[in-house]
């Protein structure tokens, strides 16, 4: 594995174990890394300095295109929602856009009825895309890279894990959107949310469910985690709330310690960016990450607990794949 990857890994420093329902969390600091300033797309878009449009008027699936007018980077991370436009999409990695520049960025559709405008430009939904479906998706980007390089998803996979996510939630979606879902259970997860607050000079969070390590996500600078914080704490909370089930294991900070440590021991593959930097593909028996890394320097890493089905994927169907060629 690069050997800035492992210091990275080997220097997480461990908060306080905190346990909600069937849902424990672990603060990550580090007092290494930091790196180049950028901005998050939430601020970006905010402050006007983004426009995220369809590729064309007629539309691409998996395809976006981004107009960056900040005079610095912009960090959009992998498993964000988008909505609007002619229907939701989720990045299918991390991308450190380029200052003052126009990009083609990979994407995946998270509604699947829709395909007609519902605006001009994209705006964030406010989710990141579940935990259960970021693995799945991951994986299926590392076959993609491997296979032809490029940061294609498999479509169908990712359909099929938003209707199974809708299932288990009991929620029927007019356009089988990932968001419906989210908004549906807004009250549910408020209690994690509550219970899981970000701390000073927080940078990112492990977490267990039902006494599990099921993963962790973690960002350069503590500004960019704060503002991402709630929705990665609700990416792993609301499969925490769909996958309830009595609890056998205890969750601790040795359970972390050990799951990092096999995530340092994963092969690894490495990859030119879209934007700034490298794309760090890792793979190991029960694990799969990935890490964005730019000037020598980690920008978003994230790792998860992932069995063979998932690391594996299935075939999409000849109708999913018709219908992916929109």
């Amino acid at each position: 594995m690069d050997p800035i990857v492992t210091n990275f890994l080997s220097k997480l420093e461990f908060g306080e174990l905190k346990i909600f329902n069937n849902m424990g969390t672990i603060p990550l600091f580090t007092a290494v890394n930091h790196g180049p300033e950028y901005l998050i797309m939430q601020e970006a878009l905010e402050k006007r300095f983004l426009s995220i449009t369809e590729l064309s008027q007629s539309g691409s699936v998996p395809e976006l295109k981004v107009l960056n007018r900040a005079k610095i980077p912009v960090l959009l991370l992998d498993g964000e929602e988008l909505a609007g436009a002619k229907q939701n999409r989720v990045l299918n990695t991390s991308i450190l856009l380029k200052e003052n520049s126009e990009t083609v960025i990979p994407v995946s559709c998270t509604e699947q009825g829709r395909w007609a405008y519902a605006s001009r430009e994209f705006a964030l939904s406010g989710n990141m895309m579940h935990r259960e479906a970021r693995v799945r998706k991951a994986a299926s980007v590392s076959r993609s890279l491997k296979d032809c390089l490029a940061y294609q998803s498999n479509q169908g996979e990712v359909w099929d894990e938003i209707a199974c996510f809708s299932r288990n939630a009991d929620v029927s979606s007019p356009t089988a959107a990932m968001r419906d879902v989210f908004e549906s259970k807004k009250d549910d997860l408020k209690g994690y949310l509550d219970a899981f607050q970000y701390l000073p000079n927080q940078r990112g969070i492990f977490v267990m469910v039902n006494g599990m390590a099921v993963g962790f996500d973690i960002l350069s600078h503590t500004h960019a985690y704060e503002l991402l914080h709630q929705k990665i704490v609700k990416s792993y909370a609301i499969d925490a709330l769909l996958r309830q089930a009595k609890i056998t294991e205890i969750p601790s900070v040795d359970k972390a310690k050990a799951f990092i440590e096999g995530a340092s021991q994963c092969e690894e593959k490495r990859y030119e960016s879209v934007g700034y930097g490298w794309d760090h593909r890792f793979e190991g028996k029960a694990i799969v990450g990935c890490s964005l890394v730019y000037q020598d320097k980690v920008i978003h890493m994230a790792f998860f607990r992932a069995d063979e089905s998932e690391r594996v994927g299935t075939i999409s169907s000849s109708s999913r794949r018709r219908k992916f060629r929109m």
